[in-house]
């Protein structure tokens, strides 16, 4: 059975000819290490902390013991002076991402009290205390000569606060990292006919960011469709009436309708254990698919505010932002710009089909529509604007030669007037100016969808991209 959480490995570093020369150095560092693996802990990581290592022994019994733990990163802590051959074995052998903590216990050495001493040994030995930066530069010399990635946290280990935000983004980084590695996107339908830039490479995706592609049959959507009954279509309604501001203009027909599909499509979801989702479907006319396809936006948007992140005509790369967006805590929900208002300096974004209600501007709408423009059929669609606040977009990018890339930029999600069309609608502000914005998103290749959250969490993009040795630009 795979493991149900992140593992952080942990060891520090130091030198074992120091301690019998050095009274209570030993024991101290090593105490530097525990408040370190106190501030690692959280309810869903588990830190398999290794103490001290501080000889070539120690080192090859730590290698082994990461990687029998399983572990997805590693905190190494340079608490003094230490051998890069106590590193490289431990590391090589890990193969995950390292963090290098260079953090010294306080802001600046007492320089007063430490020369008061009077025993240079004494004297000595706070100083290696103090040490943390010494062996840095020696051991990423190895790792670059090793080809080891590595990422680096320097600062204080007590009264820091930089330092502690530093590890909280590398955590959820690397948090987010293992839940794509872990996730089941499916897919159901086929590609929007005619629209390129959607188009993507399915085994490129699960080399990139790991994970399973469940391609799904709308057939099986029908029949589970099929099998539910009155009762479960009441309980949905029930639950539409809870989470939506379903309007008056809604006929009692299409609600049904859009309860009988998000049923079904929730018991699609836990069949198949799905964390995402992409689709994109027209049928005939006339045809119990078009009825399914033309029915799911409710269950879609219900799904999408529950965790579960579902994209509209088959943007499987969409759908793989919109599920690190909603893995940081974000939100995520599809999106476009179609628009741009010169006069107020804005961006206008949204797009027709799901929306994710956890991170709307007040209660999402149910509006009717007579027709689903570009597609098929009529029936319901949900209307709402991203809560007003700080907001991220976040692209993922195929490019050529056959790699990914994240493209992100931070804006302002803020008040004025929108188009009440049954669509997704909001106003972004950004700080380069919307003709900036645009033009430089652009010069980057992105398919012209994207996902967007809530807050500004492009360090947290950054290091996600760095965990997964990609690259990430921000333009703004």
């Amino acid at each position: 059975m795979r493991p149900s959480h992140l593992k952080i490995g942990l060891f520090g570093i130091g030198l074992d000819t120091y301690w019998p020369q050095f009274a209570g150095l030993q024991q101290r560092l090593e105490g530097y290490i525990g408040v370190v693996a106190d501030k690692l802990a959280r309810p869903d990581v588990e830190v398999v902390n290794l103490g001290m290592v501080d000889n070539a022994d120690k080192a090859f019994d730590a290698g082994h013991a990461l990687r029998s733990a399983d572990v997805d990163m590693v905190f190494l802590y340079a608490t003094t002076y230490a051998l890069s051959s106590t590193v490289l074995p431990v590391v090589a052998r890990a193969k995950v991402p390292v963090i290098v903590l260079n953090l010294q216990p306080e802001a600046a050495i007492d320089y007063k009290a430490l020369n008061a001493m009077g025993d240079r040994t004494r004297m000595t030995g706070e100083w290696l205390a103090y040490c943390a930066a010494c062996p840095v530069p020696e051991i990423v010399n190895v790792f670059k000569r090793a080809k080891i990635p590595f990422h680096q946290i320097t600062g204080v280990l007590h009264g820091d606060p930089h330092v502690w935000r530093e590890v909280d983004g590398w955590v959820d980084a690397a948090r987010v990292a293992y839940r794509m590695a872990h996730n089941r996107l499916g897919v159901m339908g086929r590609y929007y006919n005619g629209m390129l830039d959607i188009y993507t490479d399915m085994t490129l995706q699960c080399a990139t960011f790991g994970g399973h592609v469940e391609v799904l049959e709308m057939d099986e959507l029908a029949a589970l469709s099929q099998a539910v009954t009155p009762a479960d279509i009441d309980k949905r309604l029930n639950r539409f009436a809870q989470e939506f501001d379903v309007q008056a203009d809604c006929d009692a027909h299409h609600l049904a309708l859009a309860a009988r599909t998000s049923v079904a499509l929730d018991r699609l979801v836990d069949k198949h254990q799905l964390g995402s989702m992409a689709y994109y479907y027209e049928s005939v006319p006339g045809h119990v698919h078009e009825d399914i396809i033309s029915s799911i936006i409710l269950g879609s948007s219900l799904l999408t505010a529950s965790g579960t992140p579902i994209a509209g005509e088959y943007e499987i790369k969409n759908a793989q932002a919109m599920k690190i967006m909603d893995s940081f805590g974000a939100g995520g929900s599809f999106t476009e710009y179609y628009a741009a208002d010169f006069a107020d300096d804005v961006v206008l974004m949204g797009h027709d089909g799901p929306g994710h209600s956890r991170i709307a501007q007040g209660k999402t709408k149910v509006r009717p529509l007579q027709v689903f423009h570009g597609k098929v059929g009529s029936g319901l669609s949900v209307e709402m604007s991203v809560r007003q606040g700080p907001v991220t977009l976040l692209s993922v990018v195929e490019q050529t030669g056959g790699t990914l890339m994240l493209l992100c930029a931070q804006a302002e999600s803020v008040d004025g007037p929108i188009m009440e069309i049954g669509n997704t609608n909001s106003r972004y502000r950004f700080s380069i100016g919307a003709r900036g914005f645009i033009e430089q998103w652009n010069s980057h290749g992105p398919a012209h969808h994207c996902a967007v959250g809530v807050g500004h969490i492009a360090d947290r993009l950054h290091k996600l991209a760095a965990l997964l040795n990609i690259s990430c630009v921000q333009v703004c």
